[in-house]
Parts: structure tokens; C-alpha cells; sequence
């Protein structure tokens, strides 16, 4: 089964039509009932509870009649509980922070195999190959999980940020409330 992964420009805790096509396509052609981890890692830890609400309220909006089982990832139980979910989502906050975390862990995309990956902001900066990161005010490696360089929160004052590097790889302008979609 291939890895859907789904990256979101920033700003998806705002409620909107567009958000709302982002959360149903996280949740598209999946069971009846789905296991969802939520990633909060980019942010502050006390943030935590207000995040879970808003993105957890974000799919219950738009979830049908499917029955959906959070939980909130741990740094120490993470493996564990991606293997667990269905669907993985990585929220916004500070790209360097997110990686740091997620560096730790080797095989992330045999990990990921399968599932349902969803980023956003830093979350879809993190499983890029490089990204321009507005928070650190530069170019940052990611964890390569897809062969893009991206740049959240795109505005056109952003378009050159990559200078003439890496040319071998997808450059993907996602400005806020903007998805992508890949399967592999």
C-alpha cells in the first residue's frame, strides 16, 4: 500500500472552506473508525492541550459519521504510536524544533509506510528534503521523506529563496490555507 502524504501551507486550525478540504482529504477513502495521532512537537509543550482541541475539533467538523480515536505523540512513546495510528498529523509551530525531535528516530519512512502523513507548516516543512523556514530565516534540511523543497506560508517575496539549489527537486510554494498531495 502506498504512503499518502498530504502537505499543508500553515494556518489550519483557522476554520474555512479550504481547511475543510484539507482535514477531508486526510480522512478520505479511510475505515469507518481511524486511529489519528497528532504531533505537536513544533510547538510549545504548553500548548499542547489548546492544540489537540483545535486540530482533533478540525476533523470531528468534517469527519461524517466516522468514528475517530485520538491520541496526543510523545516523544518517548512516538514509535509506538505511529505504528498504532492510521493517519499521523504533524501541526504547525517551529520547523528547527520539530526536527530536532524527529531526527532522533531512524526509519521514518518504513515508520510512515502505509499511512497517512499530514503536515502542516512545519509539519510539511519537516518531510521535505529542504525548506525555507521563516522562523529560522533561512534554508533548512528536512527529513527527505519527499523530494521537494518547500516554502510555507508562500508569499511572492519568498519565491527566490532557494537561489539556484537543489534544481533536482520539486519546488513546492504553498501559501497558507494550500495543500498537496502525494502518493508513494
Amino acid at each position: 500500500m502506498k504512503t499518502k502524504y498530504i502537505l499543508h501551507g500553515g494556518s489550519a486550525q483557522k476554520i474555512n472552506s479550504q481547511n475543510d478540504d484539507f482535514f477531508k482529504e486526510i480522512l478520505k477513502n479511510t475505515p469507518n473508525s481511524i486511529k489519528i495521532l497528532l504531533v505537536h512537537f513544533a510547538s510549545d509543550s504548553a500548548m499542547d492541550d489548546t492544540n489537540h482541541k483545535a486540530d482533533s475539533n478540525q476533523f470531528i467538523r468534517v469527519c461524517g459519521s466516522k468514528k475517530l480515536i485520538f491520541k496526543e505523540a510523545s516523544e518517548f512513546k512516538f514509535v509506538n504510536q505511529a505504528k498504532w495510528a492510521e493517519v499521523i498529523y504533524f501541526g504547525g509551530g517551529e520547523t528547527s524544533k520539530l526536527l530536532a525531535v524527529l531526527k532522533k528516530f531512524s526509519n521514518l519512512k518504513k515508520l510512515f509506510e502505509g499511512k497517512i502523513i499530514a503536515g502542516e507548516s512545519a509539519g510539511a516543512n519537516s518531510l521535505s528534503a529542504y525548506c525555507y523556514s521563516q522562523s529560522s530565516r533561512g534554508i533548512l534540511k528536512g527529513l527527505a521523506l519527499l523530494p521537494t523543497k518547500t516554502i510555507c506560508h508562500y508569499e511572492d517575496k519568498y519565491k527566490e529563496s532557494f537561489g539556484k539549489n537543489y534544481k533536482n527537486l520539486e519546488t513546492l510554494f504553498l501559501p497558507i490555507y494550500q495543500f498537496k498531495v502525494f502518493k508513494i
